[in-house]
């Protein structure tokens, strides 16, 4: 697996790096020391520019190559998630209730990886925007960094971004052409009744019985209004009511995620679950509100930048680790507001098969790190050669 002979030299550092922002994980938009660690490297490099506080915590830093040319837009996530490690490794996390359960401590340390090599050897033309963004697990901290200018002051016009994927061996490299994460929206439903002694259902209104009904007729959203060669998923992920054996709640609230591709079967199953709620207000006598939040859109590759990281991932890993035709996935992304405003591509990087992300014991597996550096480094140089 041909790693750039200069980034395999400090691989030692990067996992130090690594293990560093591991053991002290922020979340959200918060991320003030993860930026302060990343900025201080950036400085150590000796990178041109470093513009700290985009997004609250987020930087863009540029290295400049030799002579004119385009910008090309780098990628990494910062945040951490409000979970317990169960990883038991020296380096896990130092914060109670805080963990890197996504990755995103090594796609922190990929891109400044690649950082530190560019900024060596500047053997590119025009300029590397570095993006380190807040916030991609919450709130979306790329389209806040998107609002905040960053493509047209920057003057970006093409980015590129990697997740680490913990169920590919270990270099394989997987993306596609179009949506390869989906768009995801989150429903908070509550339904109000009369509540009252359960021993008299008959002079309540009850709010139990129309939840359930409910979380029952949600589901035929997805088996009968979408056609079976479309993708959707509509989970139900809560549902909270009462607080004794013996009375009837006044109120119930169910929550929940709907994912989709397309623009047509997002807005139809946002109609039907509206449609839905007036039914069960009619057949119940109950009273529904919902708040529905359009959250991420869909992740969409563009079709000339997947072709150009691909040949770069071949270059790195050989075409048989290289699945250009990977599955859509399910679970959603941020960088999508990215690819919105700018062309590019989103990739999976395999760092060896173990636990899921999100999963109390996921750990980011330091030999992956080389591999992506190499890949940012290795990309910038092709798309932008030296006059």
């Amino acid at each position: 697996m041909p790693i750039i002979n200069r980034i395999a030299e400090f691989s030692s550092d990067m996992t130090a790096w690594r293990r560093h922002l591991h053991q002290n994980p922020e979340l959200g938009l918060e991320c003030y020391k993860t930026a302060e660690f990343v900025a201080g490297k950036l400085r150590d490099f000796g990178v041109d520019e470093i513009h700290t506080g985009i997004a609250e915590t987020g930087i863009v830093a540029i290295i400049n190559g030799q002579g004119a040319g385009p910008t090309i837009g780098l990628r990494a996530d910062m945040d951490a998630l409000p979970m317990a490690e169960e990883t038991g490794a020296h380096w896990a996390s130092h914060i109670a209730g805080r963990m890197h359960a996504c990755g995103h401590d090594g796609h922190t340390t990929m891109l400044l990886g690649a950082a530190r090599y560019l900024a060596e050897t500047r053997n590119f033309s025009g300029a590397v925007a570095l993006i380190f963004q807040p916030a991609e697990e919450t709130i979306g901290g790329g389209r806040l960094m998107v609002e905040a200018g960053i493509m047209d002051r920057f003057n970006v016009s093409e980015v590129y971004a990697i997740h680490t994927d913990p169920f590919a061996e270990l270099g394989c490299f997987q993306t596609r052409s179009g949506a390869i994460m989906a768009a995801v929206d989150d429903f908070e439903i509550r339904i109000s009744g009369v509540g009252g002694h359960a021993a008299y259902p008959h002079k309540c209104v009850d709010p139990l019985l129309a939840a359930c009904s409910l979380v029952s007729s949600l589901q035929t959203i997805t088996s009968r209004n979408v056609s079976p060669l479309e993708q959707l998923v509509l989970s139900v992920t809560q549902v909270h009511s009462g607080s004794a054996m013996n009375v009837i709640p006044d109120e119930a609230m169910i929550a929940g995620t709907v994912r989709s591709f397309s623009p047509e079967v997002r807005d139809m199953a946002e109609r039907r679950i509206r449609e839905v709620l007036d039914g069960i207000e009619r057949v119940f006598g109950v009273t529904c509100h919902v708040d529905y939040d359009r959250s991420y859109p869909p992740t969409v590759n563009h079709a000339s930048q997947v072709e150009k990281a691909v040949k770069i991932a071949t270059e790195i890993s050989g075409a048989e680790r290289v699945n250009t035709d990977v599955s859509p996935e399910m679970g959603a992304e941020d960088f999508s507001y990215m690819l919105e405003a700018c062309p590019g591509a989103f990739l999976f990087l395999g760092q060896g098969i173990g636990p899921s992300c999100h999963h109390p014991k996921f750990d980011f597996n330091d030999e992956a790190a080389p591999i992506g550096a190499s890949f940012f480094a290795r990309l910038v140089e092709h798309l932008q050669p030296v006059a």
